[in-house]
């Protein structure tokens, strides 16, 4: 018996929206950048300190709807422990998959962020799903900010070098 990926996908949104995984501000981060959606409001920060070349620490906070805080809270998850290039990795294929470029099955590190992959039939909320990531790839170039508006917008600008 499979399950409804409809209902799993709000489940799991609830789930993530009520009790985020690594929620909260990281003390003297090695790397942090501030995520604005204007469209829609949502606004975080995602703070982290490598080891070396391993996340040790990551969190985010900030005010966000429930697509975006779930998708941070995930991406917190999938992302902690693992070394940055893994990590920019997983950045790419996340976005390539909640923009509809890949299926969630041709993304081979995507596991439980599949639950994201019908993200592309809502034009309007795949900037909500990607805001994390796109802020967490500005945190690793350096860079103070990332934006879904204009120039700066994931959807149509690349996100560097993975």
């Amino acid at each position: 018996m499979s399950a409804d990926p409809k209902a799993l996908y709000q489940e799991v949104i609830l789930d993530h929206n009520r009790k985020p995984r690594n929620y909260g501000e990281l003390d003297h981060p090695s790397h942090h950048a501030e995520g604005v959606n204007p469209l829609c409001g949502d606004h975080i920060h995602v703070a982290l300190d490598l080891a070396g070349d391993t996340i040790k620490r990551i969190a985010f906070h900030g005010e966000s709807c429930a697509i975006c805080k779930a998708s941070a809270s995930m991406m917190t998850v999938a992302v902690k422990g693992k070394s940055a290039i893994e990590a920019k990795t997983l950045i790419h294929e996340f976005v390539d998959m909640a923009t509809g470029r890949i299926a969630a099955k041709d993304g081979p590190h995507i596991g439980r962020l599949a639950v994201f992959s019908g993200i592309s039939e809502l034009p309007m909320r795949v900037k909500c799903a990607i805001l994390p990531w796109h802020t967490l790839q500005a945190a690793f170039n350096a860079e103070p900010s990332a934006s879904t508006e204009a120039e700066a917008d994931p959807m149509h600008a690349p996100l560097g070098d993975a």
